[in-house]
């Protein structure tokens, strides 16, 4: 069956293919009655237009793409939902992509956006990709850093401040009394990461017998999380930690299952809490604490930031920074009546 074309609709409606190019994107220049026969004669034929070509025409491209870390991690799930809902509003379309923590696939995700025409690239970087951004600003395309300063006045950013946020979490398992801390996440290449330890041996600094160890690991997942916490459990009894900060929720729940398969109990032999307070933190077996960042907030924040970066390529560079809040729960606090 063939595919129906504007000549088709115009056949079909009486009027001129320009007709029905004005039904469809200038609707302000034909009559209702005009609209209305374009609009039935589209419905009869299943006539869909061609939204990619029509603007290659035009020289414009609505879209917007994303590149994220992980998008099995429901905070960049819930960062991406909180950008697409504020591009929904402009009728803007988001193209989501995922480097899965790893660079090459982030340049190549990079380079078929540019090729996509894309008319601006959010993106949270696995590593140090400015220069290569600098050169797709360059060629006309908007881009915003998402969680993650930029680090740099050419590009507006949006990010969480990750150091305090360590600082929150180990700050929190020292009040409870504890004191030999693990810090479990990676790569340090990944800057939360880095920062998020950054902040923790700030809590720690001049607390009398406070040690922060560093367990780093290849990913930011759960399988991660289980891996370095056999790490921890074949330590010496003395050396063990009593308390464990995840660089994030889902290499939390990671350590929690490895600590309940190992028979350890959770928090009175170890203490643990994660970051980003991701909802199967609250829902875990033991409810996870956990370092809450404004997800949604952040990512229609930075599209709103992007939107005015493609509409003024001279608008004024901006890098709000979120605060972190600690939320307290049972792995750390035990059963409470």
């Amino acid at each position: 069956m063939a595919v129906a074309q504007v000549r088709d609709v115009a056949a079909r409606a009486g009027v001129s293919p320009a007709t029905v190019s004005n039904a469809l994107n200038h609707p302000d220049k034909v009559s209702e009655k005009t609209r209305l026969r374009v609009h039935r004669a589209i419905e009869e034929l299943g006539y869909v237009r061609n939204d990619a070509a029509r603007q290659l025409r035009q020289q414009q491209n609505l879209a917007v793409g994303m590149i994220v870390l992980d998008i099995g991690n429901p905070f960049f799930a819930d960062v991406a939902r909180g950008a697409e809902n504020s591009l929904a509003a402009l009728h803007r379309p988001l193209l989501l992509g995922n480097s899965s923590q790893n660079a090459e696939r982030e340049l190549t995700q990079l380079r078929l956006f540019e090729e996509q025409r894309v008319d601006g690239i959010l993106i949270t970087p696995v590593g140090d990709v400015l220069a290569r951004l600098a050169q797709i600003k360059q060629r006309g395309i908007a881009v915003v850093i998402v969680d993650r300063e930029a680090g740099a006045d050419q590009f507006s950013s949006v990010s969480t401040n990750d150091r305090l946020g360590g600082r929150l979490a180990v700050q929190h398992l020292l009040d409870l009394g504890r004191r030999r801390i693990s810090v479990i996440g990676g790569p340090q290449i990944i800057r939360q990461v880095a920062h998020r330890h950054q902040g923790a041996q700030d809590a720690a600094a001049g607390v009398e017998g406070a040690q922060v160890s560093l367990f780093d690991t290849g990913t930011m997942d759960s399988q991660a999380g289980r891996e370095a916490t056999r790490a921890v459990l074949d330590l010496p009894r003395g050396e063990r930690p009593d308390a464990v900060f995840a660089t994030n929720d889902l290499v939390a729940l990671g350590v929690l299952q490895e600590l309940s398969r190992a028979g350890a109990k959770v928090p009175e032999d170890i203490a643990l809490i994660g970051y980003d307070d991701i909802q199967f933190a609250a829902s875990a077996t033991v409810p996870i604490s956990s370092i809450r960042q404004p997800a949604q907030e952040m990512g229609a924040k930075a599209a709103r930031l992007l939107v005015a970066a493609i509409e003024d390529p001279s608008a004024p560079v901006q890098h709000p920074v979120f605060t972190p809040a600690l939320v307290a729960r049972e792995s750390t606090l035990g059963h409470r009546e």
